[in-house]
């Protein structure tokens, strides 16, 4: 799969411009996603040198991307549509926040194996539990 993965407040805690701290097994699960064949895009809004900081402190911890802000290594930004082309992207500004790398190593054997990840994700929502329907007349 390829799978789009933002840095500020996804592989460490938003400080931009400066690098936050790691986030706990970010670095972790992104080795075991490449381990496991994925290809990893970085995908910031980070461009210029504050990119290539990006990429460095990656880098500097084994974790290297297939490409960066782009769909593959030799596209052209200025020609190419924004849209990315990714299967999966991990992002802290998801519906409900980042949830915990090990749920996000999860989600991603689960969609790879095309089974339901709304089990996994249900411990990290902010809604309620919907109520149990009273049965009528012993239907339902």
């Amino acid at each position: 799969m390829i799978i789009a993965v933002d840095f500020d407040g996804t592989i460490v805690e938003h400080k931009y411009p400066e690098i936050g701290k790691l986030i706990p097994f970010a670095i972790e699960t992104l080795l075991q996603l490449q381990k496991d064949g994925h290809r990893l895009i970085l995908w910031t809004v980070r461009e210029g040198k504050l990119l290539q900081d990006a990429i460095d402190f990656c880098a500097e911890r084994g974790v290297y991307f297939y490409a960066e802000n782009a769909n593959y290594p030799e596209e052209k930004r200025e020609n190419a549509s924004r849209k990315l082309g990714a299967d999966l992207f991990i992002d802290d500004r998801n519906l409900g926040g980042l949830p915990d790398w090990g749920v996000i190593y999860n989600v991603v054997k689960a969609t790879e194996n095309k089974q339901s990840t709304l089990h996994l994700m249900a411990g990290q929502s902010a809604m309620p539990e919907p109520k149990k329907r009273k049965r009528l007349f012993g239907f339902g």
